[in-house]
């Protein structure tokens, strides 16, 4: 894509979500589309909101599953960024007109105490760049239909990766864990909506480990001249099928002992 194409479709993305109304597939758009123009849509996407005052606190891994990776025909997860107002309080109630088509997935959130860089990261400064796990929430959205309305053909990777990796939102639980204190492949949770449990996961599903996920973040940045940031918030990845939340629903994820988290929707 050239760059005033990049500019276009980032101004798209943009425009739908101001006016809370989706925009057409951008694969068809722009079909030579590569994941590197996907990016660089989305950095220009992330930059327009951030010059309107919003910050970065963060970074989604999504695609992490292999029936996700399948469905998409790739083998990679995709990455996306967290601002500030994506974070909503443990048990808060969405307000509604907030998102288009909201969703949600249960994923472990990784809040980290300092930098981590570099292609060569390893686990062992993964964890020691940690501060703690929690239970979380991902509220998901898309500024792009979920398929063309002509064809039929269902949106692809590059537009969910210009699409912010379909990111809208996040909760954190308020249990907080060292990093080690639990093997993160076998924290899993039940999540319901209204009483009713539709989704049960475990974290191996993100990979086979969260702190693979993470890895694989940290690693990709580095070939984009960035890295993860003392204080940053990650979500590690959905280890559940996405949960339609629609309006009036109530969704509880239950941890166990490594704890719960909520969010409603008006």
């Amino acid at each position: 894509m050239t760059p005033d194409e990049i500019e276009d479709a980032a101004d798209t993305l943009f425009a739908a979500e101001h006016l809370n109304s989706q925009t057409g597939l951008l694969s068809r758009r722009f079909p030579g589309m590569t994941m590197d123009d996907a990016y660089a849509v989305q950095a220009r996407f992330v930059a327009k909101k951030i010059e309107t005052g919003r910050k970065r606190i963060g970074w989604k891994i999504g695609l992490t599953s292999r029936a996700m990776q399948d469905a998409l025909s790739i083998d990679t997860p995709d990455s996306g960024v967290l601002l500030d107002d994506m974070l909503f309080e443990d048990g808060a109630t969405v307000p509604g007109g907030r998102f288009i088509q909201p969703r949600i997935e249960a994923e472990i959130a990784f809040v980290m105490k300092a930098p981590l860089a570099g292609e060569s990261a390893t686990r062992e400064e993964m964890i020691a760049a940690t501060d703690y796990v929690a239970p979380s929430l991902e509220i998901l959205d898309t500024r792009i239909l979920r398929a063309d309305p002509e064809t039929g053909k269902a949106r692809v990777v590059t537009d969910t990766i210009s699409d912010n990796a379909a990111n809208a939102g996040l909760v954190l639980g308020s249990a907080r864990h060292g990093v080690d204190a639990h093997d993160l492949r076998w924290v899993g949770a039940i999540v319901s909506r209204d009483g009713v449990v539709e989704e049960t996961g475990l974290g191996a599903g993100v990979l086979n480990d969260p702190i693979t996920s993470v890895l694989w973040l940290a690693r990709r940045m580095a070939g984009y001249g960035q890295q993860i940031e003392a204080g940053d918030i990650v979500l590690s990845g959905s280890f559940i099928r996405p949960i339609e939340a629609t309006p009036g629903s109530h969704i509880t994820a239950d941890f166990g002992s490594f704890g719960s988290v909520s969010v409603s929707f008006d």
